[in-house]
């Protein structure tokens, strides 16, 4: 797919990219659930389309995603991730991201709970029930990366 280099993985494990989702994204197949969402997640943030496709199940798969230059996603919550079971899992999450838009950030976060299925020895993504809420942090409150830096010093304007 594509070749990763030593940076830390978009998905918030505090593992380099290499040791994390770069592996799943290089070929490897996810072992669960919560680490295909996590590596679809990282896929999202580095914008590998063709990956996202390729761990979409079939009968959901779009025909095609493309990238969005104006999104940039910043961090991922793994809210639960229930063990999955022989053949479904499910992983409820908060993905918090900003696109660029008339010259300033907007901040949303994503909450989905997201539905998995086990076929032909690996793991798919199938669908979810997304929301999304647009954020208006201040610049003084923490940073929506999670970095625990204020707004303005780290993602702001």
């Amino acid at each position: 797919m594509t070749r990763t280099t030593n940076v830390s993985c978009p998905c918030d494990s505090e593992l380099m990219l290499d040791n994390c989702c770069g592996r799943y994204h290089q070929g490897g197949v996810a072992p669960t659930p919560e680490a295909l969402m996590r590596s679809r997640y990282s896929a999202f943030a580095l914008g590998l389309s063709d990956y996202l496709l390729a761990t979409w199940h079939p009968t959901t798969r779009p025909a095609e995603l493309a990238p969005d230059p104006e999104t940039k996603w910043k961090r991922l919550v793994i809210v639960s991730a229930e063990p999955a079971l022989a053949e479904s899992g499910q992983v409820h999450f908060r993905a918090f991201f900003y696109e660029r838009g008339h010259g300033r950030k907007r901040w949303h976060v994503l909450e989905e709970v997201s539905r998995f299925v086990h076929e032909q020895q690996r793991w798919w993504y199938v669908n979810g029930t997304p929301t999304l809420t647009r954020l208006k942090p201040g610049r003084n409150e923490p940073c929506l990366c999670g970095s625990g830096r204020k707004l303005k010093l780290c993602c702001g304007e």
